[in-house]
């Protein structure tokens, strides 16, 4: 065997997803889940009278964890058959049970089912972080709800709003995120026992043409693994479409961290905000003085990639022929165990950048004294013509002070003197000018709609997520 060093190793387990994540998709999880589904088919099948006795039953219970796996890479090297190599390395650990195990199955019944409950344990996984995120930029938003920074639209200064409003809308794509995530929760079927075509002929055979005794066969296998449904009717696998309503919930969740730390990312360069950065970190090998969000960068990377997935179940999908063909089995090996690991890793990310985001009021106050008049002018007309002046020759003025401000800054460099042309000006001799500047009148009900958004949305998930609200994470570089 070579050296470990030699072999490619998935990046999404040594550097970004949690451990707790990357077992859920480890061989010990599958494979014991495997023997998990055998064991509970064989008790509901003794239930309803197929011969099969305690010993049986106990020497499967017995042996769930200790699977060699050397022995089953040599069984599925000689068989070619990964189902049938488990189920003889299975066999020779409980050797009383080695008749019945996997009776009246088919591979699908091990691999999909499998496949369905780590799927789902995955998503609660998935679901409790996600919540910490909600939680934190819930935090966030309370925090500066009412520091007034200024907007952007199309990347250009526009009216103003809060720190803690925009953060607001970060999280609000997390919370439509989390909803869809339950409802996939909340729908989730399992296969159950359908036989090679779906039809269930093997089982009606073995129960002697007793429908009721197969309905309850699946009815027992989907609540033993805490299921309240399972599909209705199946091919020989359950509809790939599951697999792509799932990996496209967690596109979603990787969009909406895409864009929260692109926005991250823009705010650092306007160094109004910036992610935590610790005291020996090292921003750049060439440029000391740097501070890269390399986390948000590192979040941006792996949600491009989560987006890119979901395109493959899409395809898988659409792809299948009949009651079932092989082609999804090698791409689904990849994209789901890779779309937890990847959504994982970005959910650890954010965790840990949003535990110690850091804002600088002062650098946003400066740009906010920077763009005010242009924004203050409307204010400023208004009072003018309260005042007895008149409003088109008000305008005018207002505009061509604006024009001549806007040119001192661009072309030179300098600050905005707007104001002090205003001030200058008789026409606007009559106004207080200097009261129509407070940042706070330009922020409109920012401060109310963050209140508003904490009470209808993130207290549910609080309450419904609580013990999910203590996580610390220290990524891996």
């Amino acid at each position: 065997m070579p050296n470990d060093k030699k072999l490619y190793s998935s990046p999404l387990v040594e550097r970004n997803a949690s451990v707790e994540m990357s077992e859920l998709f480890g061989p010990q999880k599958k494979f014991r889940t495997w023997r998990q589904l055998w064991l509970e088919l064989a008790k509901a099948q003794k239930q309803l009278g197929i011969d099969i006795t305690d010993k049986q039953i106990n020497e499967m219970s017995e042996n769930l964890d200790d699977i060699d796996f050397t022995k089953a890479g040599q069984y599925e090297k000689k068989f070619r058959h990964d189902v049938m190599a488990h189920v003889h390395t299975f066999a020779d650990a409980s050797p009383a049970a080695a008749g019945i195990i996997h009776l009246g199955a088919t591979s699908c019944f091990v691999g999909d089912n499998a496949d369905l409950i780590i799927m789902r344990d995955a998503m609660r996984l998935t679901a409790g972080k996600l919540a910490m995120v909600i939680h934190l930029l819930g935090d966030f938003a309370e925090k500066y709800k009412s520091m007034p920074t200024l907007g952007f639209t199309h990347y250009q200064p526009a009216q103003l709003t809060t720190v803690g409003k925009r953060a607001s809308l970060w999280c609000y794509d997390f919370v439509l995120d989390i909803e869809q995530l339950e409802f996939q929760l909340e729908n989730l079927p399992f296969r159950g026992v359908k036989g090679t075509t779906g039809t269930q002929a093997s089982f009606l055979s073995l129960f002697n043409g007793d429908h009721q005794k197969v309905k309850k066969l699946d009815k027992a296998l989907a609540a033993a693994f805490g299921f309240e449904k399972t599909c209705t009717v199946t091919g020989q696998t359950y509809p790939r479409k599951i697999d792509m309503f799932v990996v496209n919930t967690l596109a979603g969740i990787a969009q909406s961290a895409h864009k929260l730390c692109n926005d991250i990312r823009l705010l650092a360069n306007l160094k109004e905000l910036e992610e935590p950065f610790e005291k020996t970190q090292i921003g750049s090998s060439a440029m000391a003085y740097k501070r890269n969000p390399m986390r948000s960068e590192r979040t941006t990377a792996l949600a491009r990639f989560v987006i890119s997935l979901a395109s493959s179940t899409v395809m898988t999908a659409a792809e299948q022929w009949m009651e079932r063909t092989l082609d999804d089995s090698a791409n689904r090996r990849l994209v789901i165990p890779e779309a937890f690991l990847a959504i994982d890793g970005i959910l650890q990310i954010l965790i840990n950048v949003l535990d110690g985001l850091v804002v600088y009021p002062k650098v946003i106050e400066t740009r906010i004294q920077a763009e005010l008049p242009f924004m203050a002018t409307e204010n400023i007309l208004m009072a003018a013509v309260k005042a007895g002046g008149d409003r088109q020759q008000l305008h005018e003025s207002i505009r061509a002070h604006s024009q001549e401000a806007a040119g001192q800054v661009k072309k030179f460099g300098n600050e905005n003197d707007l104001i002090e042309r205003l001030k200058k000006d008789p026409a606007f001799a009559n106004i207080d000018i200097d009261a129509l500047l407070d940042p706070q009148s330009y922020i409109g009900r920012a401060p109310e709609q963050v209140d508003e958004f904490i009470r209808t949305h993130i207290r549910r998930i609080r309450r419904n997520y609580s013990k999910e609200l203590n996580r610390k994470v220290e990524l891996n570089v």
